[in-house]
């Protein structure tokens, strides 16, 4: 099989690979942008596996004009500037111990050891400069059929890298076939390594949640994350019933982790997925108007455009119900109203304390009125 795109023709990406095989050595794209290209998907990042060491590959693109930096050189890996890309650029790798979290490796020239270190099939594909398969794992029939599927033994592969139970449910909620459902033996064996979790950083959790919640569709992968044990260690206290109809209405809504997020709930949320404050203040602002009356153009005014929007698509899954008609339009209307009485419009008969006080209530009146209510008629 041969993959293609504007992505392999880079003058840089060609350059880089040139090099390193004049000098003798193998170069070899690897993981996502072979396994996208494949199933035609965007490609954001370049990889590069190579026989070669760290430092030949740093002598190799510097001779050749390119810039090297040494990202992850203890690891095998150098971020290569070419043409204004960057590309990582890893040595073929074994691992030699592993706990978990951090794994010690050992260089290799062997493609097949290489392969055999990564987390799933799909991600354990190769190609050459001019888009020719390799695959030493046979992961390209799990990649067509779209089976998220653990290299070799799935508890094995988790035990090396607890974070990997999280990405077996992002990667199906991103390339698994919804109808054929969630691989048996990987689910399993995150259900029997849960323990593992509790090693894992709030950081690497967080940042794999937010990834998952961003796919096109991630309640059926969340949904086998609850049934696994998995989401009551990662968010206890939260509740899925809402998340698939918010899906549904989000048809010509790009989706949102943040919306998600504040639908599914949970408990301490910020500080078991990492929040920062803007994104805290952002989920607890979407769910306290899921309860409230507010319409849709006085969430927009109270709140701006995104957070109105996320607001009335979060109530509709929770309680139901279809959002109103014309709620896109309303959200606009508010978001960019003003209200129609000021400060000014009430001094000096009002001052200090009093002053501020009316101007709430007049505001209150003006939003209940579904920001129809004119100057003259507020401040009578």
């Amino acid at each position: 099989m041969k993959i293609g795109g504007a992505w392999m023709a880079h003058p840089g990406t060609q350059g880089l690979c040139a090099a390193l095989e004049t000098a003798g050595h193998r170069a070899l794209f690897v993981g996502g942008c072979v396994r996208n290209s494949v199933i035609g998907a965007p490609v954001a990042d370049v990889d590069i596996a190579t026989d070669a060491t760290p430092q030949n590959v740093t002598n190799i693109a510097e001779t050749a004009g390119f810039r090297v930096i040494p990202t992850g050189i203890d690891h095998g890996t150098v971020t290569v500037i070419a043409d204004g890309r960057p590309h990582e650029v890893t040595t073929f790798r074994r691992d030699v111990q592993t706990d978990g979290r951090h794994a010690v490796v050992a260089f290799s020239t062997d493609i097949a050891e290489d392969a055999s270190r990564r987390d799933f099939t799909m991600n354990a594909l190769y190609a050459d400069r001019l888009g020719r398969v390799v695959d030493p794992l046979s992961g390209l029939p799990d990649l067509l059929a779209r089976r998220v599927r653990f290299v070799g033994d799935a508890e094995a592969r988790i035990r090396e890298d607890y974070l990997r139970i999280l990405r077996f449910f992002r990667f199906h909620a991103y390339y698994g076939d919804p109808e054929q459902g969630i691989d048996d033996e990987g689910l399993a064996a995150c259900a029997a390594n849960l323990a593992g979790l509790g090693a894992l950083s709030a950081e690497r959790v967080g940042a794999e949640f937010r990834k998952l919640l961003n796919a096109p569709d991630p309640a059926p992968a969340v949904w086998s994350m609850a049934a696994a044990g998995v989401l009551a260690l990662v968010l206890p206290g939260s509740d899925l019933q809402a998340l698939a109809p918010l899906v549904h209405l989000e048809a010509s809504t790009p989706p949102r982790w943040q919306r998600r997020l504040a639908v599914i709930g949970g408990d301490q949320v910020a500080s078991r997925l990492r929040l920062s404050r803007a994104e805290s203040n952002e989920i607890s602002l979407v769910r306290d108007a899921i309860a409230s009356a507010l319409t849709p153009a006085a969430l927009g005014f109270l709140h701006g455009e995104q957070i109105a929007q996320d607001a009335i698509l979060a109530r509709a899954a929770v309680f139901g119900v279809t959002p109103p008609e014309n709620w896109r339009t309303d959200v606009r209307r508010g978001a960019e109203a003003i209200c129609p009485v000021t400060a000014s419009d009430l001094m000096p008969g009002l001052q200090g304390p009093s002053l501020g006080l009316r101007l709430k209530e007049i505001e209150a009146a003006w939003l209940a009125s579904d920001l129809m209510l004119s100057r003259d008629e507020l401040l009578a």
